[in-house]
Order: C-alpha cells, then sequence, then structure tokens
C-alpha cells in the first residue's frame, strides 16, 4: 500500500507496509493517524511512553530531535522502504 507519500517519522518513502500511528496516543483522546512504516511505528513505542508522546503530539520536529529517536533516524536513513529489523529494547521516558 505505498501511497506516495512519506513516512511521518522518517520522510522516507512508504513500502508496501503502512502503518498508521496516532500522533496523540487514542488512550489519550487522539483520533488523527498519520502514515509511518513499520520499524518507525515501534521504535516511537519502544523509544517513548503514552504521556511523552501526547507532550510532544503532532510537532514531529520535537520528536526527531529526541536523542533515541534521532539516532534511530540516522541508521534508518538509507535504508530502503521495504527494510525491517528488530526492535530491541525499552528506553521509554
Amino acid at each position: 500500500m505505498a501511497s506516495g507519500e512519506p513516512c511521518w517519522l522518517c520522510q522516507r518513502p512508504l513500502g508496501r507496509k503502512v502503518e498508521r500511528h496516532h500522533p496523540i496516543p487514542k488512550a489519550r483522546g487522539g483520533r488523527e493517524t498519520v502514515p509511518v512504516h513499520p520499524i518507525c511505528h515501534r521504535t516511537l513505542h519502544k523509544t517513548l511512553d503514552n504521556k511523552a508522546l501526547e507532550a510532544i503530539g503532532h510537532d514531529v520536529g520535537d520528536l526527531r530531535r529526541e536523542p533515541a529517536i534521532a539516532r534511530f533516524l540516522a541508521w534508518i536513513a538509507n535504508k530502503p522502504p521495504g527494510f525491517h529489523a528488530p526492535t530491541h529494547g525499552k528506553s521509554k521516558r
């Protein structure tokens, strides 16, 4: 389901598998969703808890500046759209 729009988090083209992320978590009343790669989606939820995601909300710039997310984005930058790897660790804040 590649749509032509980029991944909300990493800005790489979307591949065949696309997931929808709630910038403001559904559990916190969020309704809007944005398209993301599965690996980007898992990284968001492994790195930040719902409270932190809610505080950042739709400000993807602030999200990209989070140190663990910034490291992930540097690592994933040149990977192909369909790239996936296990998402390790829980560094939730």
